[in-house]
Order: structure tokens, then sequence, then C-alpha cells
């Protein structure tokens, strides 16, 4: 993984992070928001993985259910966020669209991903910090707007 500031503004930063055949995506952006001290953000990208694993939360069960793709697929839609979760860590939530080579597409969160050849992401960062808290009803931490 790479990465590098594009841009600095009134406490908003803009990051391009580059993953390269191999990386687990979603270790390295948490690896990346760790390291930079990233509170909020928006997350996009483009890029390709080998296999990768897409979570649907059930909400009769309140669980995630994994479906996994073991095959070459390509990026067509990643949208995310870091928020900080309960603890006060990043908490790094992304969802996407990969399509098959049939061009049949499948979507969900991002449970995991080996990254070939690359996944170029930019990462835009709040000024304003996002946090989440436990949602009894769901059982996930959600981020919360503080009035």
């Amino acid at each position: 993984m790479q990465h590098r500031l594009l841009h600095e503004n009134g406490g908003q930063r803009t990051f391009i992070v580059v993953l390269q055949t191999g990386d687990e995506a979603m270790e390295c952006l948490g690896r990346f928001a760790r390291a930079e001290r990233i509170e909020a953000a928006q997350i996009t990208g483009i890029g390709a993985f080998e296999n990768v694993v897409l979570r649907y939360f059930d909400w009769g069960d309140r669980e995630y259910l994994d479906n996994r793709v073991d095959e070459q697929v390509e990026v067509a839609s990643l949208i995310g966020d870091v928020a900080l979760s309960p603890d006060g860590t990043p908490s790094i939530h992304v969802h996407l669209v990969v399509g098959r080579r049939d061009g049949a597409a499948m979507a969900g969160h991002l449970g995991s991903g080996r990254v070939r050849p690359t996944l170029e992401l930019i990462v835009t960062e709040s000024p304003a910090h996002l946090r989440k808290v436990h949602d009894a009803e769901s059982g996930l931490a959600l981020i919360r707007l503080e009035s």
C-alpha cells in the first residue's frame, strides 16, 4: 500500500491510497486511517480483486452473512466512510459493486478483499468528526450526529 496527501485546506485533507496485488483491502484501510489519525472521512474507489467477501446484514437474525467470490472481479463502484467506533478507533465501512467476467454484478459490504492488480482510493477527510454508537435495535455501531 502506498498513500500520498493530495490536498489540505481548512482541516480537510484529501489522500490517494493505492493498493497493489496481494494487499488485503480492509486491513490496509484500517492501517492507513490509524496512521493518519483519520476520524471522519468518505472513501471512493475503483480497481479489482482476485477474491472478495461481500457481506449482507440479515435483519431478522441481526448478523452478517458472507458471500465469497473466489474469482477475479472488477470493482465497478466503491463508496464508504470512516467514523470513530464506540471504543474511539477508526471504523471503516465500505459498500461496493463488483463485476464478474460475464458482466454479472454482485454487491454488499466489503468484508475482505485481496487486490489484483490495483485498488485506487480517494479518501477525503472531514474536519467535523463522526462518532458511532451502539444501536440496541440492530446490534450495530451506527453513526449518530451530535446536536
